[in-house]
């Protein structure tokens, strides 16, 4: 592909390359560039990209893209924001593969996850759709899962992974889009075909700075689709929907002034029940996920469904059809009179839906056991030490992604959430012993929720990520438990 090619939508300023050089890839970290390579130089937090250009240049690079052209003479092309030109360049040099597809955006604090894999249900049970999924939990390509490190991938993998979908035979693709990924424009360039907001709270603070920042970076997605479904029982749906280009599918549980809205809501144990209305229609629905979080989640999914021109009887059907999560509101199997429950609720607000979900089907003590993410917002942790001894009769404060931080300096900071509050609690900084103390106390009817991992299968201390599934975990503590009673 030639370099004009690349560069056709992209803002250049000053072009100092022959616009006819063939260009065989496109590489925005310098240790990976091979011979023919466009290499795009971005400013990052940790590294500047200008800095290596002579390296992406001596390793064979055809010609850079760049905010700063180089004191020496080199085949540049500048243009004033590095990161979008990265974007609508791998979005063409890979044919834009997206544009082949029905693209799905889902955005939010909490329930995108969930909300995904339901919809990828949906279009799979109802359309008969080959569907690419990206998001937390991972990546997949119709059934097959894919190794991932961020909710949204940089724009280059993303573009990638949707040729690799397009070209598998995807027709449709459901994307958790973080915040992370609509400010630093890993999305940019993409077109949506409809858009989910969830809701809205406090999380990525230590990015954003404000929850004022947090929320324009989610409204940015509704910015770049043709239907974006919102959430009016959130707050801050009105200033979601406020200047979107989009067209516009609200739904509620709670008002009747929505498009969507559920009635006679049944909770329990087993999930939730309630009855679909829109306009004359209704049709009765059951999601096998317990609490209110989950008839948001599937009102959410449904309205996607609809503004895609699904019937709301098949919405019901396949929202009733929909097995759960791995690390949402997880049973893990245990032969003993006391329930485990993992969930990946890590931020304030999904702690407490969570622990207000199991609080009434909790016959003896509901034990939550959590850490904080190191590097991560700091002001969050004491409102989730508060929130989990008002909502739980023990609490077991311990390490969750410590990362590059003192993991007890972490738990200091969660402690002072729990300060003036008669709730007994318990510091166990390493979390596997933590697990352990807790089934160990465990007694007939108790409910021990671990929360905050979720599906990861692993911990991060300092740059490393070290194996620890929480399902191994309780086995292992299960096992010992037995063989010490003789059983």
């Amino acid at each position: 592909m030639k370099l004009r090619e690349i560069l056709k939508n992209i803002s250049i300023t000053e072009l100092k390359a022959d616009p006819d050089t063939e260009i065989s890839g496109v590489c925005y970290d310098s240790r990976l560039v091979r011979p023919g390579d466009l290499f795009v130089a971005i400013k990052g937090f940790e590294a500047d990209g200008h800095r290596y250009i002579p390296m992406a240049l001596q390793k064979g690079a055809a010609a850079v893209l760049c905010e700063r052209l180089p004191a020496f003479p080199a085949p540049c092309a500048r243009t004033e924001d590095a990161r979008l030109g990265l974007a609508l360049a791998s979005r063409e040099f890979f044919g834009n593969p997206a544009g082949e597809m029905v693209v799905i955006g889902i955005t939010g604090t909490s329930g995108k996850t969930t909300s995904s894999y339901l919809m990828k249900h949906l279009l799979e049970s109802k359309l008969d759709a080959k569907v690419g999924l990206i998001g937390t939990n991972g990546n997949m390509i119709g059934d097959e899962t894919l190794h991932t490190e961020h909710t949204t991938p940089e724009s280059l993998e993303l573009h990638r992974l949707f040729r690799q979908m397009a070209d598998a035979g995807c027709t449709h693709v459901v994307m958790e889009v973080s915040s992370h990924s609509l400010t630093l424009k890993r999305v940019a360039g993409i077109h949506f075909d409809a858009a989910l907001f969830t809701n809205l709270s406090q999380d990525h603070l230590d990015f954003h700075g404000s929850m004022e920042e947090y929320a324009a970076a989610k409204r940015l997605l509704f910015s770049q689709c043709s239907v974006g479904c919102f959430n009016l029982d959130d707050a801050r749906a009105g200033y979601m929907m406020e200047g979107a280009p989009c067209g516009k599918f609200t739904f509620s549980a709670e008002s009747n002034s929505a498009d969507l809205t559920a009635k006679d809501l049944r909770l329990s144990a087993s999930g939730v029940r309630f009855a679909a209305v829109y306009g004359n229609e209704i049709a009765l629905t059951r999601l096998a996920i317990p609490g209110l979080f989950s008839v948001h989640n599937a009102l959410g999914v449904m309205a996607l469904g609809l503004s895609l021109g699904l019937s709301l009887q098949d919405c019901a059907d396949a929202i009733g059809s929909a097995k759960g999560v791995k690390g949402r509101l997880e049973l893990v199997p245990t032969e003993e009179e006391f329930s485990v429950i993992i969930d990946y609720s890590h931020k304030p607000d999904a702690l407490e839906n969570v622990l207000q979900t199991l609080r009434p089907v909790t016959r003896g003590r509901l034990i939550c056991l959590f850490g904080c993410g190191g590097d991560r917002d700091r002001g969050k942790r004491p409102i989730m030490g508060a929130i989990a001894a008002d909502n739980s009769d023990l609490v077991i404060v311990t390490s969750d992604n410590p990362r590059t931080e003192d993991p007890d300096a972490i738990i200091a900071e969660i402690c002072e959430g729990l300060k003036n509050r008669r709730t007994p609690s318990k510091v166990i900084s390493d979390r596997p012993r933590a697990i352990a103390w807790a089934i160990d106390k465990a007694r007939p009817g108790d409910v021990i929720l671990l929360a905050g991992k979720g599906h990861e299968d692993y911990q991060v201390v300092g740059h490393e990520k070290r194996h620890m599934d929480e399902r191994e975990i309780v086995a292992e503590c299960l096992a010992k438990r037995k063989a010490a009673s003789g059983g």
